[in-house]
């Protein structure tokens, strides 16, 4: 193929175009990914590393024009990581994932060459720029929603999760991540990979690159005065087996100060040279994680190489920093390529890896899933023994794991606390040293890191990625794990295509853990979940017993797209409801337990299994003065708010069913209505918003060391003898 000389239509919107450079008509004129390859033939071969360097300055051309087109987002930092990524696409590989949001415009960029982003009707250089940064386009940092892109990105420290995931599901798939000098500097991402490559260490097939160069953000970063060595201990220190380290200070020619150097400043021969070495260094890289070895590459070079500044100045775009700035327009025209490079670029980039990242990556699929077939529930007799509810779980979660190889549990705490040993002695927790007192081997389906970050992040991001997982909590720590958590169920909220809800398991509550204190007493977590649910993707149940959570996880197991959080107790407690109950509160957001008549008509509306028990005790009091009780157990409370109070029409899998007026009516209608919760009282809001009824609300109030479940309550005002002085006063 012969590269046309007129200009090409994708084009259309970049400012400026530069003449050939030095060796175009020698190593220019045929793309080095053949048409019947995917990726070059040779790291070494002079046209591909010639034309890696093109890519390289295509790629840092955009982010910067994308940018100041908005004069708004971060440039700096993907730029010292351009020939990185463009050594990865032209070796074929397209499955990139990032920890770093700031990189975004890079990514859009590698994604507009490929021509993934015509999958969202973006053709051209100028429609990138109009949509960068606008609803329904590219945003600040990466999302879901963005084509032949795999994971979402903010929070520093997640990016790894979603390799790892990526890595365990498709073995023979390479799923590099960049990981900023600034992001490791998070004690995340080096501990759940050691725990990862301890739990799984045959799959080595994620490669985190680590963008070294010396700033975090605004300012210095943290590992920027360690030396090469250092550096390469550290990871030989952590468990990595291959280090791969390329400095772009070892091929300065222009005596630039410093450790950290910009490559684009480098005489044309040196500039070519250090591309070739980072070419072979990431091909080298990719070979040794496929083939089993615990793998890193380091690329050293300065932050901004090749844009508007360097160091920490080239990190953001600020007001003023327009297509017009002095200094845009210098940095655009020393990047500018003629229109045949371009054409050449996009061609490589085309053709890598069998065609647009949109296509091929793996998140464009959806995963196929074991059939489960019909869970076996067991439905306990109402009012007959006392039951644990989350041993009552464990049981299904072990028959999912027993039917789908892909599934895990995750715990920190261990599932033993949890009343979910059976979980353990089904699945067998991941371990190097078998012990079958503990129900551990080195082939399992339970992960058991001790940071919640690992549970939460390997757990989400297989069910980003396709797969089933169950993600096991004590409440009082699983905040922890909630940043990873929310970020993959806002992206799931965004995704094109369904993949299984992210399901989490919160026991061990408040009211539970008396003799620990309150450093085991915190479920405001459902602060947090009761924002969530406004979302509209997000459902936190509050199964009332062994037989309601057995529904409530069915139900969720069938779901799409979803955050759903099951909150229950491990201690044995009445079973109140049926399975038909719990599968008509699903619907209706909660269920009656109990009606009298009586003068006047009191609800309770109850959000909790172990809180019913004074709420019981109150109505029994209530009754003996002539006043009617309802108690509703409220399991689903999204159901209960309205359908504007959400943002439900802009999800994937969206969910439209919000219990209407009569049916609240008939459930919480009454003289009187008592909000109570062993949490926050925020979770009661889609209850007090409608309501017209006199009300109040009894809820978590702080954490105190006790004797039992009845003193905590006690404490927190959560007694049948204030609820039922609290009715009589609302009654009057």
């Amino acid at each position: 193929m012969t590269i046309a000389s007129a200009t090409p239509a994708f084009c259309q919107g970049i400012q400026y175009f530069g003449k050939a450079l030095p060796g175009f008509e020698k190593y220019g004129q045929q793309p080095a990914i053949a048409s019947s390859q995917s990726a070059i033939a040779s790291p070494s071969d002079p046209a591909a590393v010639f034309q890696t360097v093109l890519a390289a300055d295509a790629l840092r051309y955009l982010t910067l024009q994308v940018t100041a087109s908005k004069a708004s987002g971060h440039p700096g930092g993907f730029a010292s990581i351009a020939e990185a990524i463009a050594s990865l696409v032209m070796l074929g590989h397209k499955n990139i994932i990032t920890e770093v949001g700031h990189h975004a415009p890079g990514f859009y960029s590698n994604m507009f060459l490929d021509r993934s982003l015509e999958d969202m009707g973006i053709a051209t250089v100028e429609q990138m720029g109009e949509r960068f940064r606008e609803m329904h386009g590219l945003l600040g940092h990466l999302s879901g929603q963005i084509p032949g892109l795999l994971n979402p990105a903010g929070p520093l420290g997640q990016g790894q999760h979603f390799a790892m995931a990526g890595a365990l599901l498709h073995r023979d798939v390479l799923f590099p991540v960049t990981i900023g000098d600034g992001g490791i500097g998070e004690p995340y991402v080096m501990s759940s990979i050691g725990h990862f490559h301890t739990a799984y260490p045959e799959v080595t097939n994620f490669l985190p690159i680590l963008v070294w160069n010396g700033y975090s953000q605004e300012h210095h970063s943290m590992v920027s005065t360690k030396s090469n060595q250092e550096m390469i201990a550290y990871w030989e220190g952590n468990g990595f087996e291959e280090i791969i380290l390329v400095n772009a200070k070892d091929y300065d020619d222009a005596n630039q100060p410093g450790d950290y150097v910009d490559s684009t400043q480098f005489s044309w021969e040196k500039r070519l040279e250090f591309t070739q070495a980072v070419l072979e260094a990431t091909d080298k890289a990719a070979k040794s994680a496929m083939s089993g070895k615990l793998t890193v590459l380091i690329v050293k070079q300065l932050k901004g190489a090749g844009v508007h500044k360097r160091g920490a100045q080239s990190h953001n775009l600020y007001p003023g920093d327009t297509l017009e700035k002095d200094y845009i327009v210098s940095a655009l025209k020393t990047r500018a390529l003629s229109p045949e490079a371009w054409e050449l670029v996009r061609t490589n980039f085309e053709r890598s890896a069998g065609g647009p990242a949109s296509h091929q990556v793996v998140t464009e699929k959806e995963l196929p899933l074991t059939d489960l077939g019909e869970l076996p529930l067991e439905e306990f007799p109402v009012k007959g023994e006392k039951k644990v509810a989350t041993t009552a779980m464990g049981a299904l979660v072990a028959y999912v794991g027993q039917k789908d190889p892909n599934f895990i549990v995750s715990n920190a705490d261990g599932n033993a606390a949890s009343g979910i040993n059976n979980i353990n002695i089904a699945l067998k927790i991941i371990h190097p040293t078998p012990d079958e007192i503990y129900f551990q081997q080195p082939k399992g389906q339970v992960y058991e890191p001790l940071s919640e970050d690992a549970c939460a992040g390997l757990a989400a991001s297989l069910a980003l990625f396709g797969a089933r997982t169950l993600w096991c909590s004590y409440e009082s720590f699983a905040i922890n794990g909630l940043p990873i958590w929310q970020t993959v169920t806002q992206a799931m909220a965004e995704l094109r295509h369904p993949t299984p809800a992210t399901i989490t398991l919160f026991t061990a509550g408040a009211l539970e853990q008396g003799r620990n204190g309150w450093t085991h007493q915190r479920p405001e977590i459902e602060n947090y979940f009761a924002a969530m649910m406004r979302n509209g993707n997000i459902f936190p149940l509050f199964p009332a017993d062994a037989n309601s959570i057995q529904v409530c996880y069915d139900w969720a197991l069938s779901t799409k797209n979803k955050g759903i959080t099951i909150t229950a107790s491990k201690s044995p407690l009445p079973v109140r409801t049926t399975f038909e109950q719990t599968r008509q509160a699903l619907q209706d957001g909660g269920v009656v337990l109990h009606e009298s008549g009586g003068s006047k008509k009191v609800v309770f509306a109850v959000i909790g299994d172990m809180t019913l028990i004074p709420v019981f005790d109150a109505a029994a009091h209530l009754e003996d003065e002539g006043i009617g009780v309802r108690i509703v157990s409220v399991i689903n409370p999204r159901r209960l708010y309205r359908p504007d109070d959400t943002a439900w029409q802009t999800c994937t899998a969206a969910d439209s069913h919000f219990l209407d007026d009569e049916g609240f009516e008939k459930l919480f209608g009454g003289n009187a209505l008592i909000g109570v919760t062993g949490g926050s009282s925020a979770m009661l809001e889609p209850i007090m918003l409608r309501s017209n009824s006199k009300r109040d609300t009894f809820a978590w109030k702080r954490g105190e060391t006790a004797a039992s479940a009845g003193h905590i309550m006690a404490f927190n005002g959560l007694t049948a003898e204030a609820l039922a002085k609290r009715a009589v006063e609302l009654v009057g």
